[in-house]
């Protein structure tokens, strides 16, 4: 069975050279932009509450746990990320539906109304950096980061052996945007901007 260095050797070194620097400036760019959307939303939501918000809108109420998991990050982690989404009414805590005693996070209606903000934000950036591709130009480019993500996602599991992190978790199809629009990728993007800091 070949090694990665065996494949390493076989592919072409200028064009991983080229793929290793793209993903470094793109890791760059998106910490510097947070790809956080356009007008008077851009920037209004950090990274880790907007995937917390997503999840639990993807999801459904969960607890702490079973969040943490989801996302790849530890229990503590989302227990300090949740408490000032708590604090501002973005998620309530209620009791688990089959077990009363149990508490799982839940989107209230203001945490959604807030998301569908800031996602339409975000969607529009996307059309604006996307201006000028086509509709099939954008669904694969959102395929093959996708794919790119969770493959950087795998890894890390497999070399961590820890649960999957966001990037893969969130990496369910995407369906195809209309022509003249940009698939909604603000999730995956995210993911990538933490997952490919490799510079």
């Amino acid at each position: 069975m070949p090694t990665s260095q065996d494949m390493t050797t076989e592919l072409d070194p200028g064009l991983l050279d080229a793929l290793q620097h793209q993903v470094a400036v793109f890791a760059r760019r998106a910490e510097q932009t947070r790809l956080g959307g356009t007008g008077q939303l851009r920037n209004s939501m950090d990274r880790a509450a907007y995937l917390l918000l997503n999840r639990l809108d993807q999801e459904g109420p969960m607890g702490v746990k079973a969040l943490a998991a989801g996302m790849g990050i530890d229990s503590s982690t989302v227990t300090r990320q949740v408490a000032p989404l708590v604090d501002t009414g973005l998620v309530k805590r209620t009791s688990h539906p089959e077990d009363g005693r149990a508490v799982v996070l839940q989107l209230s209606p203001r945490g959604l109304a807030r998301l569908e903000e800031v996602r339409s934000s975000r969607r529009q950036l996307m059309v604006e950096v996307t201006e000028g591709w086509t509709p099939d130009e954008r669904d694969s480019f959102c395929t093959l980061l996708t794919r790119f993500n969770t493959a950087l996602s795998a890894r890390q599991s497999a070399h961590t052996g820890g649960p999957a992190t966001e990037s893969a978790a969130a990496s369910a199809p995407v369906p195809a945007a209309p022509a003249g629009t940009a698939s909604t990728t603000g999730a995956p993007a995210e993911g990538s901007s933490e997952s490919a800091q490799t510079s």
